[in-house]
């Protein structure tokens, strides 16, 4: 196989042309599914309001039926990790891949909140196996040709979602039921699936045992995991909370409430898609704590102006502060010597989507206790431990 002799003869170095021959085809298909992953989950969120009234649920009722994605997501990442060792990233890539779009329309045709529930957990079991699987993909690929692509990919997963998203809330305006939307986005994914998935890089064998280790953050991971846990507790933060911030402790309007969030989500973007570049320029430590820097002056913005536009660009500034560090940490992870990478990848992405999911809840608790404010404050925090923690996301022998 060419992609055994690749691996053989990489060492780190510039690229052959045969290599870049190789090199071009793997990097557009897992960018393909990185794409696919952005593209269903954007199409489910802004489609959550007509699902909701089309079961007639209640706030209560849909915050329940919405608990099945991340609770699926989890199992699924923990089953993907373990069986990456034994099955290898391609295969799984694929295969939770193809499940996950011939197990999105179904979302759609559910007709009561007791049959939404449990398609929810299993699409979600799928989808968050396919995460782990493709970044695990996507971090052999580095490996392999000695390219950095990771924060390019997250990058265009976002680009992804808000295409999808803006599709999405075309057809929702045009009263397009969500079971057609679903449909037509799930043959879109299929298509584009069968269409690349032969670029698809193999894992070299690895030992049977490794199959059976617990996908649970080994010690010398842990640095990483406290990163990768706060960064996307911020993300689920902001996302949550940024729109109710600036509409009622700041009394914007909603439009311009709800450019916190766009400001948020594009300078995310923007960094992701720039990210690899400022690796080899910058290096992964001082992205990080150059992110961390960018995050407490931020919410610095966002927390102690009364003005709106200045609470914007607040938000666009943290939104760029955690761009690229979850990225860069799968990375590292995967490149911790003694641990299969897959394990690692599994570790590193059920820790940080943890993060995601506790992260609305707990700002909501403590703004009970104290004020939104107070408790958006918090998440300094987190630029505080990405200046701290900063330098264990660089590669051992690399200037800091």
């Amino acid at each position: 196989m060419q992609y055994r002799k690749c691996l053989t003869y990489m060492n780190g170095s510039r690229l052959s042309s045969a290599h870049v021959t190789l090199f071009q085809p793997a990097r557009i298909t897992v960018t393909t599914f990185f794409m696919i992953s952005g593209l269903l989950l954007a199409t489910w969120i802004v489609r959550i309001p007509d699902v909701k009234a089309q079961l007639q649920l209640s706030d209560g009722q849909l915050g329940l039926a919405l608990l099945g994605l991340p609770a699926g997501a989890f199992i699924g990442q923990i089953l993907t990790g373990w069986l990456l060792p034994k099955w290898g990233s391609r295969r799984l890539t694929l295969l939770l891949t193809l499940l996950s779009c011939l197990l999105f329309p179904l979302l759609g045709l559910a007709q009561s909140l007791l049959m939404l529930i449990p398609t929810m957990i299993i699409f979600g079991a799928c989808f968050g196996g396919m995460d782990v699987a493709m970044n695990a993909q996507g971090a052999l690929i580095e490996r392999t040709f000695g390219r950095s692509i990771m924060s390019g990919l997250h990058g265009m997963w976002s680009v992804a979602g808000l295409i999808s998203a803006s599709i999405g809330g075309y057809l929702a305006g045009q009263a397009i039921p969500p079971v057609i939307h679903f449909l037509a986005m799930a043959l879109v994914a299929l298509v584009a699936t069968m269409v690349v998935y032969r670029s698809l890089v193999n894992e070299q064998e690895q030992a049977d045992s490794a199959s059976h280790a617990v996908v649970l953050p080994p010690r010398v991971l842990l640095p990483l995991g406290v990163i990768a846990f706060s960064v996307l507790l911020c993300e689920g933060a902001i996302g949550d909370w940024s729109a109710v911030y600036l509409r009622e402790s700041l009394g914007s309007a909603p439009a311009m409430a709800a450019a916190g969030y766009v400001a948020f989500s594009l300078l995310m973007t923007f960094g992701r898609l720039i990210g690899d570049w400022l690796k080899v320029r910058l290096g992964e430590a001082r992205i990080v704590r150059g992110g961390g820097l960018l995050v407490i002056i931020g919410i610095g913005l966002a927390l102690l102006s009364p003005a709106p536009i200045i609470a914007i660009i607040g938000f666009g500034l943290i939104g760029a502060g955690i761009a690229c560090p979850f990225p860069l940490i799968l990375s590292t992870a995967s490149r911790t010597p003694g641990i299969d990478a897959g394990r690692a990848i599994a570790a590193m992405a059920t820790v940080a989507y943890t993060g995601t999911l506790l992260g609305p809840p707990i700002i909501g608790t403590i703004a009970e206790i104290i004020t939104l404010r107070g408790a958006l404050g918090l998440l300094g925090v987190v630029g505080l431990l990405m200046l701290l923690l900063g330098g264990v996301v660089q590669p051992k022998g690399s200037a800091t």
